[in-house]
């Protein structure tokens, strides 16, 4: 069986865990700080926040923005379902725009449009790892007073061309940006987030929010030489980090190099291998990014039956996924007013699929990969 994603995890991080667990201190503590620190490092960000998982780091962003009751936020149906579940975790309402067909992320041209009085942030998400046009998406969100979330859930070590210089994303360049580390990501924990932010207060609102709104973390409590007692001057979350989660990610930081280079290696490679094969698009990459590759992504070609292509490959030992979900077309979104049509995100969602693509994946795996989907469309 070939699978569609493996973690890139192995002796490193469970003697990372292990030493942990030894130690004896298991939650939040001093490995979580030290995380922390190297991922901000690595994304060029003042500020790094570790939370439980991306969700989570999507809820603080929004809220730290003053996001709430009645308001709206600017964001694409073409990703998973919690980037709309946080803006409704703050009462708010999603307002979905189109994407660009060739990269999957949100068209700048449909985003004015959709702003109105009530418009509070702009979510924009770097799909698979591919990052949005910031250089179009940052002039409007500044031109109208809005804040930019970047929800970067798929995009750690992805890296963007802006001010004339290559950059990672994260730094951030709107406010704020969210990451995850669950497994099928490209640096995992288990399951996990960071939230980057330029923002001193809002740092500090995040590190307060994700332990109960508690004034004095457990960790320093416990390492005072005299009585502390903590108190509560805001209401809060358990939306902490391990420090057994937080080891091994410093480890998998370490690979992440590696990692970045051998997936850009492998969708090469599959660009190559799939021009082989009338009607099938490869993902498109713009001369100003350079995505992870967190996921590869390509188009069928038309008339396709993509579900019965799937099958078909999983008759072979071939694991693939359709196209990202759309979240106005899920009955949980059902009841939300679509205030504009999203031909180009349905037309992604249903005509698309996503290929095996993980860093252990040898050639051979991609040629059987191709030679496969070739045979189901032919």
């Amino acid at each position: 069986m070939i699978p569609l994603a493996v973690p890139m995890v192995g002796a490193a991080e469970a003697e990372a865990a292990a030493g942990v667990v030894l130690s004896g201190w298991l939650t939040q503590g001093p490995e979580v700080a030290a995380f922390e620190a190297e991922f901000a490092a690595l994304v060029g960000a003042p500020h790094a926040c570790a939370v439980s998982n991306c969700t989570v780091a999507l809820h603080l962003a929004l809220l730290a923005l003053g996001v709430g009751q009645g308001d709206e936020v600017v964001t694409v149906s073409h990703t998973f379902i919690a980037s709309a579940n946080a803006i409704r975790q703050c009462g708010a309402t999603p307002v979905f725009v189109d994407i660009l067909p060739g990269t999957f992320t949100m068209d700048p041209g449909a985003v004015a449009a959709a702003i109105t009085p009530r418009t509070r942030a702009i979510l924009c998400v770097h799909q698979m790892g591919m990052p949005c046009d910031l250089a179009a998406l940052l002039p409007i969100a500044r031109a109208h007073g809005l804040p930019l979330i970047e929800d970067a859930a798929c995009a750690i070590g992805s890296e963007i061309h802006l001010d004339g210089r290559w950059q990672r994303i994260g730094a951030p360049h709107g406010d704020i940006a969210c990451f995850s580390l669950h497994p099928r990501k490209v640096l995992t924990v288990g399951d996990g987030g960071v939230i980057t932010t330029r923002n001193l207060e809002w740092d500090r609102l995040f590190r307060l929010w994700r332990q109960h709104g508690m004034s004095v973390p457990d960790a320093a409590r416990h390492q005072s030489t005299r009585v502390v007692v903590e108190d509560y001057p805001t209401t809060g979350f358990n939306y902490r980090l391990t420090d057994v989660q937080a080891a091994i990610g410093r480890q998998q930081l370490k690979r992440l190099p590696w990692i970045i280079e051998r997936r850009r290696d492998l969708a090469d490679n599959y660009r190559a291998l799939l021009a082989g094969i009338p009607g099938v698009r490869p993902p498109e990459e713009p001369p100003w990014a350079r995505s992870n590759w967190q996921s590869y992504c390509v188009r069928l070609p038309r008339g396709s039956d993509q579900r019965a292509v799937m099958q078909a490959m999983l008759d072979r030992q071939i694991a693939t996924r359709r196209g990202i979900m759309c979240i106005h077309m899920e009955p949980a979104y059902a009841d939300l007013p679509q205030r504009a049509p999203l031909p180009a995100s349905e037309q992604a969602r249903d005509q698309s699929l996503l290929l095996p693509l993980f860093p252990q994946m040898t050639a051979e795996m991609q040629a059987e990969v191709v030679t496969s989907l070739r045979e189901v469309l032919l």
